[in-house]
């Protein structure tokens, strides 16, 4: 079994594992949101429930990405 390193750019790797954990954040709202309102209410109401989880998550993308913005500008 061979053994890890640890990174040498951390910056890189945390911009990589937060970038993982929105896309893990997106996923789990549309897709586990959208399967809790299927087995609940049934198809109608859950592709009604994917349409305002795909813009709250359309949401998050936004303010995501509005902060990385502001962080590469703020440490030019």
């Amino acid at each position: 079994m061979a053994c890890m390193k640890p990174p040498t750019d951390y910056r890189a790797y945390r911009r990589r594992t937060e970038r993982n954990l929105a896309w893990a954040v997106v996923l789990f709202l549309v897709g586990g949101g959208g399967a809790a309102i299927a087995l609940v209410y049934g198809r109608s109401a859950a592709l009604l429930g994917l349409t305002c989880l795909l813009a709250g998550a359309g949401l998050f993308g936004l303010a995501w990405l509005i902060l990385t913005l502001m962080e590469r500008w703020a440490n030019r």
